[in-house]
């Protein structure tokens, strides 16, 4: 039975991922003799979500709405250089930015793109941008406890990728309704709320002047739900359409001659030659002097201690359709992006036209299919905001995010091969600026220290790169978040 049909805390909340009847969290106190209550969390009944047909847009597509604007690039190089300077492997936004700060050095390079370009995760985000990353906790629930001077670092090296993004953007002259509107994390639950009036001492404490708390009370005018218990503030946080910031990176890259980008071309091996590398491709051999590794939620077998470094998750998106006159602000009075303090949580803004929303979480921690990845986003939103009950669901779509142990982006070398990696789901502003890091690194031009660079990327204990953990965890956070928000 449901559990929001549970009588008194002295009920068992047994909760089941799918159709599994072994309890993933029982929740209990002691008294009276408890009932006992099955939750399946992930299961159609449970939600109540009725029939996926019917909040599916006649146009559903299975496919992000941002390529309606800007889809893939099929660019493969005509022949493969037998030798280059900087082999890059990975076509995002790391890889572009790395590709492209070696190229004004003077720097020949061959970025291998296993996919068409455009393909991987860099088109398929939220598009949110902040000049602030998440401190606190792992992918697995691990509280991490940084350094005061870790935290001035990397609150320091968040706002430097921020400006950073817009000084690009301006330098390349990318159109991609990049706009600084802010952001709003929603507490949702009472206990949240505290726990957000330490992060944010923890944020001041380290530099952040930009950030403020928002009272339940006070809400209704960052917000138009009140499904939050107040929430904090990011005002040095935007937004924009990341297809068309890719595209424009992609141009940046084809304007420059010592850059050789090769689409379909997957890296198969790297082998130390001399003082350089033997790379293989599906499309031949090269030499070079240096490699990047550049492919975050994607990374293979073809680097083994970097995938098992990090850890791949599916982040699922939904577009709506276009929203009646008046609703959209209403419901996003100030223009903000929108994100919340579950741990299964999820992410939302206005599409650049302010017409429809864009809504995005982890539907699942396994393989699932589009209708139902919608149906579980739908279901999601809908509990923030009701009136969007009877709005279709236009496009869904997935991309992999990477996430490290110690829950920080890394940029370094391993084995004297250089990587970006581990955005951790805050990469549209900080892979750019990563990757055009390490490139002027190579170059001899980076002027200070590698941003994310000190430490070493962690390895992650008993994982090998297949993240067999992932529905344990998966469950155990919504039986957390189910617990934590029944006391609301």
């Amino acid at each position: 039975m449901m559990a929001r049909n549970a009588s008194s805390w002295r009920d068992v909340i047994i909760i089941t991922p799918g159709n599994c009847r072994t309890p993933t969290m029982t929740l209990t106190s002691p008294g009276d003799k408890p009932k006992v209550h099955f939750i399946d969390v992930l299961s159609k009944s449970s939600l109540m979500l009725g029939n996926s047909q019917s909040i599916l847009s006649s146009s559903f597509k299975d496919e992000p709405y941002w390529w309606e604007a800007f889809r893939p690039q099929a660019i493969e190089a005509p022949s493969l250089p037998a030798r280059t300077d900087v082999v890059v492997v990975g076509g995002g936004y790391a890889g572009l930015a790395a590709a492209r700060a070696l190229a004004d050095s003077g720097i020949q390079s061959v970025v291998l793109e296993a996919e068409e370009f455009g393909s991987g995760a860099s088109t398929r985000s939220g598009g949110a941008i902040s000049a602030g990353l998440s401190i606190g906790k792992s992918f697995a629930g691990k509280s991490l406890d940084y350094a005061p001077d870790l935290v001035r670092d990397v609150v320091g090296w968040a706002v430097e990728a921020y400006r950073g993004l817009f000084d690009l953007v301006e330098k390349e002259n990318i159109d991609c309704h990049l706009e600084q509107r802010g952001r709003f994390l929603g507490a949702c639950a009472a206990s949240h709320y505290e726990g957000l009036r330490k992060r944010y001492d923890k944020l001041r404490a380290g530099g952040a002047t930009d950030c403020y708390l928002v009272s339940r009370e006070e809400q209704r005018q960052e917000i138009g739900s009140d499904y939050y218990h107040g929430g904090m503030v990011l005002e040095t946080a935007g937004k924009l359409h990341p297809a068309l910031f890719y595209g424009g990176l992609l141009a940046a890259a084809r304007r420059r001659n010592s850059i050789t980008l090769a689409g379909h071309c997957r890296a198969t091996g790297l082998t130390r030659s001399g003082d350089g590398w033997r790379i293989a491709t599906t499309a031949g051999e090269m030499q070079a002097r240096h490699v990047v590794v550049a492919t975050n939620g994607y990374t293979g077998a073809v680097t083994p201690k970097l995938q098992r470094r990090l850890v791949p998750i599916a982040s699922h998106v939904i577009a709506t359709e276009e929203l009646p006159p008046g609703l959209a602000l209403k419901l996003c009075p100030r223009g903000r992006t929108f994100s919340e303090t579950r741990r299964v949580l999820n992410y939302y803004r206005l599409s650049p036209d302010g017409k429809r929303v864009i809504f995005g979480g982890r539907a699942r921690f396994t393989e699932i299919d589009g209708e139902k990845r919608a149906r579980l986003l739908h279901a999601s939103l809908v509990r923030r905001f009701p009136e969007l009950a009877d709005v279709k669901v236009t496009h869904t779509w997935q991309g992999n995010v990477a996430f490290t142990y110690d829950a920080l982006p890394h940029a370094g070398e391993i084995d004297g091969l250089h990587f970006v990696l581990g955005c951790n789901g805050s990469g549209v502003s900080m892979m750019p600026f990563l990757g055009d890091a390490m490139g002027r690194s190579i170059a001899g031009r980076l002027h200070g220290r590698m941003p994310f660079g000190d430490a070493p990327l962690p390895a992650i204990p008993l994982y090998t790169g297949k993240p067999w953990f992932l529905p344990a965890i998966g469950g155990a956070f919504r039986a957390l978040d189910f617990f934590d928000e029944r006391v609301r």
